[in-house]
């Protein structure tokens, strides 16, 4: 099915009368020469359009007048006043990204909120009389493929990659750009799931719009794609692996949060969505958890019927985490039996308690303090307040369409570390964000590295937007005199009894730096420390 708009995108429709009447023709010519298509269902008067409402209210009671076999709305959301927060009031369908009741998309909570599973828009869209379709969903950016560069042999020159590659190579960082390219690409699938599966949640709902799968070069580079410019992959997911939470007939579970101790439950309850060609009669959901392939529980519960759209309650996971006696990732994987429809959800468990003892390892907030102890030859573990080191703001989500056309916008994009380093043994990861990283960069500001030594490496790095391209850590390490530093832009000291993902990660830097391990192969001299003294004041 087509839903066909005007070629307009305008934030002063109505200002130039030449224009709305060209509308009203071109509205004519379309109806005229597509209007017997069976795929032409819905029709908008154009993408984002502000100004005079009225005439478009007058355009759309025309357009429907004139050939009412198709469903029609006013705009395709809207940032003018008075309006885009509930239909119109000829609308047959409404399109937004948000309601006067709240958001009805993630890019506006997933920030601000807890990462949990178990939330959907129907708040948002209690009260709406006619189907509500999500505008613009995603729009999370992913690093340049710089690989790209050699495709452009036409009329067409990459000079915004050329660019990019440029200055990496200047800043010493070019050897990072694939590594950008998937974590951070990594991410965005990620929030690109979460972000489907919440629409596919909520009853009401009647369908999303992805913006995009595939990069727009044009409008200050926006690398929103899961594919590149060319619609080929990047490498991030294959269509398999989006067809997971994207296809005809989608398993979904509600759960509460990412994160939990072994003294806990995990409990999700299962759901399914079918948009497929029928009803499904007398089918059974399979589910399963598993650490590292290893299987720790699984289920079947049963399901009569499965209508079309959502089909919620149909049954429950309940799974006690004692034997979880170690920091572990889990995987649960819900499936269709008799099908190829599965999805999986990952989820992290942490031993309830952990030992809070520092051993030879100095805990600091204090510049003056750190210097005196490194100086001394001990084991310093630094944290100071990012916000007093004119550091960067922490952040989950990545760079919101462009940091060119809008940069006035925290710039990073995830981490990048490496999974292996010691300092992450009690701290399962991927090289990438995951929701187990939430809680760090929602607490944390990134250290520009380069300006203390630009040969560190840190242990947790933080992508930095493609624009600007600054060395930045999260974690980073290295000798100084006769002690030994590790620097944290993490906040470790608020609230730490409510935050279960900063205590265990606090724990396994404990543990690393306590033991023989802990022997940075980066030497760094204390003055060249001085950018981190603003911070000497804190206690």
């Amino acid at each position: 099915m087509y839903r066909v708009e005007l070629p307009v995108w305008s934030v002063t429709l109505g200002k130039d009368s030449a224009t709305v009447e060209f509308l009203r023709a071109e509205a004519k010519r379309i109806s005229k020469e597509y209007g017997n298509h069976p795929s032409f269902c819905f029709w908008s008067i154009g993408n984002e359009l502000q100004y005079d409402f009225n005439i478009l209210a007058s355009m759309l009671g025309e357009m429907k007048a004139a050939d009412d076999r198709h469903l029609y709305t006013t705009t395709s959301f809207t940032f003018e006043k008075g309006h885009g927060d509930w239909p119109e009031n000829q609308d047959d369908f409404f399109v937004t990204q948000w309601t006067k009741k709240g958001w009805v998309r993630g890019q506006g909570v997933f920030n601000q909120e807890l990462p949990s599973f178990d939330k959907d828009f129907r708040a948002s869209i209690e009260g709406m009389e006619v189907p509500l379709v999500t505008h613009e969903v995603g729009q999370y950016s992913v690093y340049p493929d710089l690989t790209e560069i050699p495709k452009y042999t036409g009329t067409l020159m990459p000079l915004n990659f050329i660019a990019v590659k440029e200055d990496l190579e200047k800043k010493g960082l070019i050897d990072k750009a694939p590594q950008y390219l998937q974590a951070s690409g990594k991410l965005a699938a990620i929030l690109y799931k979460e972000e489907i599966e919440r629409a596919l949640k909520t009853p009401g709902i009647s369908g999303f719009q992805l913006l995009d799968l595939h990069d727009f070069p044009g409008q200050g580079t926006a690398l929103v794609g899961l594919l590149n410019a060319f619609w080929e992959s990047k490498g991030i997911l294959t269509g398999e692996e989006f067809r997971e939470f994207c296809a005809p007939v989608v398993p979904l579970l509600r759960f509460p949060k990412a994160v939990y101790t072994n003294n806990e439950t995990f409990e999700a309850q299962i759901e399914l969505c079918n948009y497929g060609k029928d009803e499904l009669k007398n089918s059974t959901l399979s589910w399963e958890i598993t650490a590292d392939g290893r299987s720790l529980g699984k289920g079947k519960t049963p399901a009569a019927a499965l209508a079309f759209g959502h089909n919620g309650g149909l049954g429950k996971i309940s799974f006690p985490l004692q034997q979880v006696t170690n920091a572990s990732k889990l995987e649960v994987c819900l499936s269709l039996d008799g099908t190829a429809y599965r999805n999986r959800w990952n989820v992290w468990v942490y031993p309830s308690s952990v030992d809070t003892k520092w051993g030879g390892v100095k805990y600091t907030r204090s510049y003056d303090e750190a210097m005196a102890l490194l100086k001394k030859g001990e084991k310093v573990l630094f944290n100071p307040d990012w916000r007093t080191l004119q550091g960067i703001e922490g952040k989950f989500v990545p760079v919101f369409w462009s940091p060119v056309h809008f940069p006035n916008q925290a710039g990073t994009m995830g981490v990048l570390c490496n999974p292996t380093h010691p300092a992450l043994s009690e701290f399962p990861t991927e090289y990438y964000s995951d929701y187990q990283w939430w809680d760090a960069m929602s607490h944390s500001g990134a250290i520009e590295v380069a300006r203390i030594d630009k040969n560190l490496q840190p242990i947790v790095r933080v992508i930095d937007d493609w624009f600007t391209n600054r060395p930045l850590a999260l974690l980073f390490e290295a000798k100084v005199g006769k002690g030994k530093l590790l620097v944290s832009g993490i906040d470790f000291w608020q609230d730490m009894d409510k935050r279960t993902e900063a205590r265990q990660l606090l724990y396994s830097l404990k543990k690393y730096m306590c033991g023989n391990r802990f022997n940075p192969s980066s030497e760094v001299d204390a003055k060249d420390l001085s950018i981190l003294s603003s911070a000497k004041n804190q206690k």
